[in-house]
């Protein structure tokens, strides 16, 4: 069994917006993802000039990206994106959130999950919508506590690692 070893101490995390200086840092925390799970179904490392393309893209939506970092250092990050392209859809996002795996567990990404949420509370938007590959009882349990309810289950929807895998869809209502 692995142990997590924390990097820093995790009571000096704050939250601050992505800079494209970050992109570097971003893959560095992405990428382990890539290459040993199926949380994200990429298949290839997302390289800095790729990731600060990817920023950019967020940044000119107005939607947010922010960092969790502590000591300086870039230990996770949070971000949403449009749900589709069409404009009815404006008011709902999709959120993705990565947490070094080494500091996994730590209260990070709650932190840093909460800090998104709370903005986009701020800019109005209605819907927010988790994607969770199958089987994760972490995300899954990650995306209830901040009140998620599971809204969708596609079966044998993405393949990677030679095995078909399933995916969830978790939707929080942000306006009461």
């Amino acid at each position: 069994m692995a142990t997590t070893a924390p990097l820093h101490d995790m009571s000096s995390v704050s939250i601050r917006p992505v800079t494209q200086d970050d992109a570097a840092a971003i893959c560095a925390i992405y990428n382990p993802y890539v290459a040993s799970t199926a949380i994200s179904f990429e298949e290839a490392p997302v390289e800095p000039t790729e990731m600060a393309q990817r920023i950019a893209k967020v940044e000119a939506a107005g939607l947010p990206w922010l960092v969790a970092t502590t000591g300086g250092k870039p230990i996770g990050y949070a971000y949403a994106t449009r749900w589709h392209a069409r404009p009815a859809y404006r008011t709902s996002v999709e959120s993705s959130v990565y947490i070094d795996q080494q500091v996994t567990r730590s209260g990070a990404g709650k932190t840093l999950y909460s800090a998104l949420l709370g903005e986009l509370r701020a800019r109005g938007l209605h819907v927010v919508i988790g994607v969770v590959a199958l089987p994760n009882e972490g995300s899954i349990a990650f995306h209830e506590r901040f009140g998620f309810q599971k809204v969708a289950h596609f079966s044998e929807i993405g393949r990677k690692f030679g095995r078909w895998i399933d995916v969830g869809y978790w939707e929080l209502k942000l306006e009461g």
